[in-house]
């Protein structure tokens, strides 16, 4: 095998090393009743040629979102990427540069995470940020978490449009150290109000802005109600252009600040990877999870960059650490940084208004087919809307028309037969006038 070149004479030595006769004995502690008895349904060996064609044949089954008129979002979204881009990520100060314990031979990592961290609090209106973590879902989860040891209180309110994913992470992370998660009821149809909701126990409102539904909602009263009973709001944003566009969380009153950066700077790549964005007021920062480059001077005056804050199990006693979060994703963070810098701050103005522009025109466009109702009375560049049949058929329709029309709830709530119908489009600067004839013509058909 190409990666394993291991002769038998090494397997032998490396048994004889560790102090057993064959690789079997290394499972005797695992149960014999969870070892694979037979060969797994695998194709068997092949030649390197015919294993690239047939990996190549596999991808092609897969539509690519910029091969046909997109209008998927639900917490990944699609942007232009500028061709500067790829370019500049793989520059050999970054793309070489790990992990920054020496701070003498990782200032490009250094001053990226810095430049980084300081255009995500300006972004959310925080005071300060961390150098990223996994993904939205994960940053919802350490927010949550955060809280607690805050407020030492372990009642979590969740509203019922944070996006289901943000959601299970939540709950799976706070089952396992005690908190209690109270999730609203999914409703595309009316807007919740949770100001009476935090009380003595709560430790943390979250909500999601613009929300699983693309609704907007000023959270001002929420961050009012939630600081009259000690609690802290934490507002999750899944797509970061809206920033440009919209009134900041921090502006509202936001103590924690979560998001997903993959918008910026990240291609779709088919849901993945993410990058989680983390903000807080500086209070807080030493219970704010991860790791915060700053910068400083040198011994002879110069700026340069050091690891500042590492509040993770990896650098101190695990009893005093804020998390367990092993990395940053750190080249996802890059992509994000540089897109950020390479639109200023009229750039990513214009694209906010060209993304609410172009959503403003789909919704319009749907709305005035018959039998396809849109939802919201607010949004960014996402909404929902209700169609008479299933969406989840409808959209297995609209891909057999090479349209990826959007997705449907049910996708990722299941069990209630109204969001069956219910499926969430978004538009974006990529959207043209063709994509959305398109969309229209496929969905007329398909309802």
């Amino acid at each position: 095998m190409r990666y394993l070149p291991q002769t038998d004479a090494d397997r032998s030595a490396m048994l004889a090393a560790i102090g057993v006769d064959s690789v079997d004995e290394l499972y005797r502690d695992v149960p014999r009743a969870a070892r694979l008895t037979r060969p797994l349904d695998l194709p068997g060996h092949a030649g390197e040629v015919k294993v690239e064609r047939d990996l190549q044949a596999l991808a092609a089954r897969n539509v690519p979102a910029g091969s046909v008129p997109c209008f998927l979002g639900a917490g990944a979204y699609r942007h232009h990427l500028p061709a500067a881009l790829d370019h500049l990520i793989q520059r050999g100060e970054f793309l070489t540069a790990y992990t920054p314990y020496q701070p003498e031979v990782s200032q490009g990592t250094l001053q990226t995470l810095f430049e980084f961290q300081t255009q995500v609090a300006l972004l959310t209106g925080m005071e300060v940020a961390n150098a990223s973590l996994y993904d939205a879902a994960s940053a919802c989860a350490e927010a949550a978490l955060m809280a607690a040891r805050l407020t030492r209180r372990n009642r979590i309110v969740v509203s019922g449009a944070l996006h289901p994913q943000y959601r299970s992470v939540t709950e799976t992370h706070a089952h396992y150290v005690d908190l209690t998660v109270e999730a609203g009821k999914p409703n595309p149809w009316q807007a919740e109000d949770l100001t009476g909701e935090p009380d003595k126990d709560t430790a943390c409102v979250i909500v999601q802005y613009p929300d699983f539904f693309g609704r907007l909602d000023d959270f001002t009263a929420l961050a009012e109600a939630c600081h009259a009973a000690g609690a802290l709001l934490v507002v999750a944003v899944p797509e970061p252009v809206a920033l440009g566009a919209v009134q900041s969380p921090g502006d509202m009153g936001a103590d924690i600040v979560v998001g997903e950066g993959q918008p910026l700077g990240n291609p779709l790549a088919f849901g993945g990877p993410g990058l989680g964005l983390f903000a807080t007021r500086k209070k807080f920062v030493r219970q704010m999870p991860g790791r915060v480059p700053g910068q400083t001077v040198d011994e002879d005056g110069r700026r340069g960059y050091v690891l500042t804050l590492s509040t993770r199990e990896q650098h101190i006693r695990r009893e005093k650490a804020t998390s367990n979060i092993c990395t940053n994703s750190g080249l996802c963070a890059l992509g994000f940084s540089i897109h950020v810098s390479l639109l200023g701050e009229a750039g990513l103005q214009r694209l906010a208004a060209i993304n609410h522009a172009r959503a403003v025109r789909t919704a319009d466009a749907l709305d005035g087919l018959e039998d396809v109702n849109v939802l919201n009375e607010s949004f960014f560049n996402e909404f929902a809307v209700s169609l008479p049949r299933p969406a989840a058929e409808v959209v297995e329709t609209l891909a057999g028309m090479d349209v990826l029309g959007g997705v449907p709830v049910s996708r990722f709530i299941r069990g209630d037969p109204q969001l069956d119908h219910v499926m969430l489009v978004a538009a974006t600067e990529t959207t043209t006038d063709d994509d959305l004839t398109a969309l229209t013509v496929a969905l007329k058909e398909a309802v």
